[in-house]
């Protein structure tokens, strides 16, 4: 399948990865404590299983996920839980239920990782069902659990599954390291991920910026021979690894408005996750670990490590030299889409692909902006990769109107951040839209709950109607029989 240009709009951005890219992946030693968030990144909370107290061993289920929005969370070191309390977390509200675990140094390893066998002999319901166990999700940023995704992809038809390596975002790179490291294994997880899916195609899509990647990737194609898998290089343009936006540009079509992708016979997963599943399959391990890009002007050695998940970021940036300078702001993400966070004691989740140490330097130039109005230049319109009119959707967010909200599509809003990017007025965009979809989804909650209550009261009157029928018509049956003749009422004569 060969790759259309690209997708409509989007700009060309500085890459600041070179540094981050030209040093090979550390894998960092067992930290001395891990703080696991149960809400991974997709904003629904696992159910915890453990209590103070308890040990644990790596691989450790920890925390189930009883939520098909959810995913499960494994220990990944041995040692003991020494809390269970909510903390601040990389997540929306930023606030997580976290189980603490202190390592006790030891390499214990719970029964149940062992290697899959022969996945081949496993159909696609009971490899989803495994994958959700072992607490797949997504590591492209959102942190989806991956084994709800494949099922849906499959009750829908999806005929093809799009392996998303573009990695658009300026400064992240753990995926270009990945896929020059373990090629391979971005391709067995592609071939279990399809076959879970009940696709009968993959196509890898890699942004023409990373030829080292495209080279490796492409040798381990070439090895496989299967006729199913194959590679689409595409434009270094952000945000080419937008889901619907990749998914226009590799297989030509486009994902419908409030639509899913499977709804276009596509699902699109990260190579991460695809190497994560093939890390499951030959080891036997659940997601107990991930690549992550530590970079910025405040860190001394910009890198790519693979740390286990819970790591606090304070231990990823020692490991990265510490800082360096004077950092202004800690992000989860990279530049465009990336997350504030309050403290470096947070933990490392599923979802988190960049911590970015940043300085005046490279965010400078909107520290201390002051918005001004919009002088309707039209910027954002042209630049925004969903095809939105911005400016009618600010006028719209401002007015708290939500009808017109939804007439211009404030839900199809990817959070791109490009119409922040390219403001003349500074005015904080993407952030108003986020604002906006929270208002809107919290008012059509409320007009949900008030019309249910609505539908239950309609009912409750309705019982009550039917009860007082029927009450009436049983005193009007007895009335009617003890009228009748003989039946020994006052009024019969003998």
């Amino acid at each position: 399948m060969a790759a259309r240009s690209t997708f409509p709009a989007g700009l060309m951005l500085d890459a600041h990865k070179q540094q981050a890219c030209d040093s090979p992946i550390v894998e960092m030693p067992l930290p001395t404590h891990v703080v696991l968030a149960l809400d991974q990144g997709a904003g629904y909370s696992a159910e915890p299983v453990v209590a103070v107290g308890d040990a644990v061993a790596a691989g450790t289920l920890v925390a189930r996920a009883d939520h098909p929005f959810a995913s499960a969370v494994h220990a990944p070191l041995a040692g003991i839980v020494v809390a269970m309390e909510t903390r601040a977390a990389a997540v929306q509200g930023g606030h997580s239920f976290c189980i603490v675990i202190e390592g006790d140094g030891s390499d214990r390893i719970d029964d149940s990782v062992r290697p899959v066998t022969d996945p081949a002999s496993l159909g696609p319901e009971e490899l989803v069902q495994r994958m959700r166990d072992a607490g797949i999700a997504g590591l492209g940023g959102a942190g989806f659990p991956t084994p709800t995704k494949l099922a849906s992809a499959r009750d829908l038809g999806a005929h093809t599954l799009v392996l998303n390596g573009a990695e658009c975002e300026p400064w992240i790179c753990c995926d270009d390291a990945l896929m020059r490291a373990a090629a391979d294994d971005v391709v067995l997880g592609a071939l279990i991920l399809r076959r879970a899916a009940g696709a009968v195609r993959c196509v890898i899509a890699i942004e023409d910026d990373k030829p080292a990647a495209i080279a490796t990737v492409a040798a381990a194609i070439e090895r496989l021979r299967d006729d199913g898998l194959t590679l689409a290089v595409v434009p270094a343009v952000y945000p080419q690894g937008a889901e619907r936006q990749l998914i226009t540009a590799v297989a030509g079509v486009e994902v419908p408005a409030g639509g899913l992708p499977a709804d276009a016979g596509v699902i699109c997963q990260n190579v991460a996750t695809a190497a994560a599943v093939a890390r499951w399959v030959t080891r036997g391990e659940p997601m107990l670990s991930r690549i992550v890009t530590v970079t910025g002007s405040g860190v001394a050695r910009p890198c790519n490590v693979r740390a286990p998940i819970g790591t606090p970021l304070a231990a990823l940036i020692a490991a990265s030299g510490g800082y360096r300078g004077t950092p202004l702001r800690l992000l989860a993400g990279g530049s465009m889409t990336g997350r504030a966070l309050p403290s470096d004691e947070i933990g490392l989740t599923k979802a988190m692909n960049c911590v970015l140490v940043a300085t005046r330097d490279d965010i400078g130039s909107r520290l201390g902006a002051v918005e001004m109005p919009c002088i309707r230049c039209g910027d954002c319109a042209n630049v925004c990769p969903a095809g939105l009119l911005p400016q009618q959707l600010l006028r719209a967010a401002l007015a708290d109107a939500h009808d017109t909200l939804r007439q211009f599509g404030v839900h199809d809003c990817i959070d791109c951040g490009l119409c922040d990017y390219v403001c003349p007025s500074q005015i904080p965009l993407a952030d108003r839209f986020r604002h906006a979809r929270r208002r809107l989804h919290e008012a059509e909650a409320m007009a949900s709950k008030a019309a249910a209550a609505r539908e239950r009261h309609e009912l409750h009157k309705r019982r009550l109607q039917e009860a007082a029928t029927a009450e009436q018509r049983t005193f009007e049956s007895v009335r009617s029989r003890a009228r009748q003749p003989g039946d020994g009422s006052a009024g019969d004569e003998d």
